[in-house]
């Protein structure tokens, strides 16, 4: 069984930055999943690690963006002009294959972690 671990989460104002890092991110498959209260999870982001290529969520297209470290064991999603409605626990996760449906859908996630918060006070 594999946990991915989610950190870097915190509180910060409207306008600023977070770093947010997933470990393992040895999946060719990861994306970075979001949750706010009382709203149903979303996907923000997904990586195809061995094509090297990203695809985000209309709503933080241009603020947010996934990398991997130079071991390629860390995926970060670095988070600009963070906004009030970006609040919500953030999840990680990995599908080692694609397995159908496209990026948001959420059964092919095999891995998840446990969340990180994120909360933007305006």
């Amino acid at each position: 069984h594999v946990q991915l671990v989610e950190s870097g989460g915190g509180s910060v104002q409207a306008g600023g930055s977070l770093t947010l890092s997933c470990v393992p991110s040895t999946f060719r498959y990861m994306a970075w999943f979001r949750q706010a209260p009382e709203k149903e999870r979303e996907w923000v982001a997904g990586m195809d690690g061995t094509l090297g290529s990203t695809t985000y969520a209309d709503s933080i297209k241009g603020r947010f963006t996934l990398s991997l470290d130079n071991a390629k064991t860390t995926l970060n999603l670095q988070m600009n002009s963070l906004k009030p409605e970006d609040t919500a626990m953030y999840y990680c996760a990995a599908r080692p294959f694609w397995g159908g449906g496209s990026w948001n859908s959420e059964g092919p996630y095999k891995y998840w972690g446990q969340g990180t918060q994120v909360t933007v006070s305006s």
